[in-house]
């Protein structure tokens, strides 16, 4: 089992505590792994991605090579479009439909997301929709790695056990919102598929 995944998104969408999940989840199993930030700007709205790899084998690099991800998981639509690249040809994208306008002349979203369509298998989902009916906003990354589950290879108990890890020490009402927002985004693809 290996699993190369790029996590894609800008500053205050939640990014790293996303990566922080799934590295949470892939310990749990006793997975190799290696994971690597790059922060475009340390600030709200700055371009942030994650390079995710777990393996049953060693891991041997933090980054994923582009054409060899297995998945691009994407809190935003225009970094989605911006990491096609990485994805290998049977590839996977799940992606937020609502885009972070933090340019001046931010594209054209139909375009954006005309051209994300054309990825097989492609998952777009409104996630600032879904996060809301489970009770928080914030949750959307949640609800984002729950429309990718089905890509993840990873028991949903364990992610469930990675989100309470990660979330520890904060509100009950806060862990129980993002498990929710989790929860939703798994029901939206099962929908989907």
């Amino acid at each position: 089992m290996k699993r190369d995944i790029i996590l894609a998104g800008v500053g205050g969408q939640g990014l790293l505590a996303l990566a922080a999940v799934l590295g949470q989840a892939a310990r749990e199993l006793g997975l190799h792994l290696k994971q690597a930030e790059v922060h475009g700007m340390a600030q709200r709205g700055g371009v942030v991605q994650s390079h995710v790899r777990f393996s049953d084998r060693p891991v041997h690099s933090d980054l994923v090579r582009e054409g060899t991800a297995d998945l691009v998981l994407s809190l935003e639509p225009m970094e989605a479009l911006r990491y096609l690249p990485y994805l290998k040809p049977d590839g996977a994208l799940v992606s937020d439909t609502r885009p972070v306008r933090n340019i001046p002349e931010y594209p054209n979203i139909d375009r954006i997301l005309a051209e994300l369509r054309t990825i097989s298998p492609h998952r777009l989902v409104d996630a600032t929709a879904l996060a809301d009916r489970a009770g928080s906003p914030q949750a959307s990354n949640l609800v984002v790695l729950g429309a990718g589950f089905p890509f993840l290879g990873l028991p949903m108990e364990v992610l469930e056990d990675g989100i309470r890890a990660v979330f520890a020490g904060r509100a009950d009402s806060v862990i129980a919102s993002n498990l929710r927002g989790f929860a939703l985004g798994v029901e939206w693809a099962q929908a989907a598929s």
